[in-house]
């Protein structure tokens, strides 16, 4: 099962020629949702070809380069005559929904649900869940873990030795379910070649690095990580809530993450973000610094 993520903003505070502001698309499956929904969003989307097709969009705290852009969002659905409803996650939902019934929203031919998330919520898909961490930023903020349900391998092999030959039998117990054969109950368990961890997505968010970030990124496949600034901008990291690169690296490295992505990436680095990837590199070398519309895909590891 495809688990895609498309960077479709990078920038902080404020586009750039080179940069959108933060939104990233990720498609699991058939499910398709984003993180962030900076200004011009739609577009973004256009550009990528990932279609207007999400089903929910979770916003990690109500700064305008984070959400205005669902307002375009939403007007394209409506234009492209969307039916099925939108639902829509954040910190503060009492402000969205008072927008949205400004805008005249709640007359469309879609529904659109504003939810609350703090701090342990979770939101659960089919094969996987994402789930709410609270983040350090001037305002309320959370960051969102997506991460893929563990599951058993199933093993055409081990079940032939049991006696089932193929049939509907092999479809049941490969989704998980147990089936009565000669008299006998066959569990999952019993026909897998041991448990695939599931994947397993971060992104913070704009945010200071903390305890809380470092536990919500514990053995995370991918790390998506505010890094505004180098570290010769620290004061001005602090004072803004923000993280530098180092900072980012860090949390990477005390989490054991496999590969780190720095985004929300200031103007001043816009034409060129070496510096940032240079002093994160010197804390955790498998780094990278998000461009717009790069691509990555996680893959699972083999069965324990």
């Amino acid at each position: 099962m495809q688990f895609k993520i498309t960077f479709l903003g990078t920038s902080g505070t404020v586009p750039t020629v080179e940069r959108n502001p933060s939104s990233i698309f990720v498609s699991f499956g058939g499910e398709k949702i984003l993180l962030d929904c900076g200004e011009g969003t739609q577009r973004q989307m256009m550009v990528a070809k990932t279609g207007f097709g999400v089903s929910s969009v979770f916003i990690t705290h109500m700064h305008t380069d984070h959400f205005i852009g669902l307002f375009g969002l939403i007007e394209s659905m409506s234009l492209n005559g969307r039916e099925k409803p939108l639902y829509i996650y954040c910190p503060e939902p009492r402000f969205l929904r008072g927008l949205f019934s400004e805008f005249g929203y709640d007359s469309l031919d879609f529904s659109i649900s504003v939810t609350r998330l703090d701090d342990g919520d979770v939101v659960r898909f089919q094969n996987f869940s994402v789930v709410a961490f609270e983040t350090d930023h001037i305002v309320r903020s959370v960051g969102y873990i997506v991460v893929e349900d563990d599951f058993y391998r199933f093993s055409p092999e081990k079940a032939r030795e049991i006696g089932i030959p193929p049939g509907p039998a092999y479809k049941k117990l490969a989704s998980g379910q147990s089936v009565e054969w000669n008299e006998r109950l066959i569990t999952p368990e019993m026909v897998t070649d041991g448990i695939v961890r599931g994947r397993k997505l971060v992104y913070t968010g704009d945010t200071r690095p903390s305890e809380k970030v470092v536990n919500a990124a514990m053995n995370a496949d991918l790390l998506i990580h505010d890094s505004s600034f180098t570290s010769d901008l620290q004061e001005w990291a602090e004072y803004t809530k923000h993280s530098t690169a180092r900072e980012a690296a860090e949390v990477a490295k005390k989490a054991g993450v496999r590969r780190l992505v720095l985004t929300h990436i200031s103007a001043r680095y816009s034409k060129d973000a070496a510096p940032l990837l240079s002093e994160a590199k010197k804390v955790f070398p498998n780094v990278e610094v998000a461009e717009d519309f790069m691509s990555l895909e996680l893959h699972r590891d083999k069965p324990r």
